[in-house]
């Protein structure tokens, strides 16, 4: 397959279906469905958490092979009500809601069983939804994996800091030096004033590009703007001081649940964020997981990852 990437994904393609689930506790959740009505279901989850789904994620499966299934989870992209706003109610924003949200919304569209692909954030929910739901998953593919264990958040907010002195000091500085640094952003993306709360949001997307995107990849995380902005780190800050409200190591201690469900693991030896060892845990307790390392890759990956999951989407189909 060619390394250009332009080639090596499908062309942009609109949804067919598209629509608001009312998944309870006053949230709506947005879905779009795309490509063949009678292909292969997938259902893609977005990272962040917070970030919202995007076209672009659907260009690696092909159209005319694939039912394409992507959603924003709650509180973000067109899901209602908006993180952004102060009076949304975050409590009922837990990693239990969103795999249930996702089991509601297969339920919705008619899928018996799905692929599930994303990374990153979307990596743990996946690992999440389908160590609770086994038997309705066909495949997995990940790029980017994280089971946002306290230790992987603990190293992400501290301790590659040693690798960022100077973005790090300015991340501690805007929530002055506080101990409980997740805790402390947190707490300030409730703040009753939105000044308080953009120059947090600020704060926290300019250490995140610092960290995850140091190879010339631009600004995507201070690119967000506005509520966009605000709503991505009043989620990613709720999760990540929590420990997501997962039990520490529960997601690589149960991956014998998705024993006969085949995997790839796609992972970038230089992810400064999220570093190899989460990747190479998962893939020793999923035996019928495949891991691949792309030497030159970090969190956010490039032509070899994305050469990686064009090639396991393509042999996932072909398997039926």
């Amino acid at each position: 397959m060619p390394t250009d990437p332009s080639p090596q994904r499908f062309p942009d393609l609109a949804p067919y279906a598209e629509g608001l689930l009312d998944v309870g506790d006053g949230n709506h959740v947005y879905w779009s469905v795309a490509g063949n009505p009678e292909g292969r279901p997938a259902l893609v989850v977005h990272g962040g958490p917070g970030s919202g789904s995007s076209p672009g994620a659907r260009r690696v499966f092909d159209p005319a092979r694939y039912r394409i299934v992507q959603f924003d989870q709650r509180g973000c992209g067109r899901s209602t009500p908006h993180a952004s706003d102060p009076a949304a109610d975050m409590s009922v924003n837990t990693t239990a809601h969103l795999v249930a949200d996702m089991e509601r919304l297969r339920e919705h569209l008619g899928i018996d069983r799905w692929l599930l692909h994303g990374g990153s954030w979307g990596s743990t929910l996946i690992l999440a939804y389908a160590e609770a739901h086994p038997e309705r998953v066909t495949a997995i593919v990940i790029a980017a994996v994280t089971t946002t264990r306290r230790s992987e958040t603990a190293w992400l907010y501290e301790g590659v800091g040693r690798f960022f002195p100077e973005a790090h000091e300015r991340f501690r500085a805007g929530v002055e030096h506080a101990e409980d640094l997740l805790g402390a952003y947190a707490a300030r993306m409730n703040h009753p004033d939105r000044a308080v709360r953009e120059r947090a949001a600020a704060d926290w997307c300019a250490w995140e590009d610092a960290v995850l995107s140091p190879e010339g990849q631009g600004t995507p995380y201070t690119d967000r703007v506005d509520d966009t902005r605000l709503g991505f780190v009043r989620i990613c800050s709720h999760y990540f001081a929590q420990g997501a409200f997962l039990e520490e190591g529960a997601l690589i201690r149960d991956a014998h649940r998705l024993a006969g469900i085949p995997g790839v693991l796609i992972h970038g030896r230089l992810d400064m964020g999220g570093p190899l060892t989460t990747a190479w845990e998962l893939g020793r307790a999923w035996p019928d997981a495949e891991l691949h390392v792309v030497e030159n890759a970090g969190h956010l990956g490039g032509n070899e990852t994305r050469r990686l999951v064009l090639e396991a989407l393509d042999r996932f189909f072909a398997k039926g």
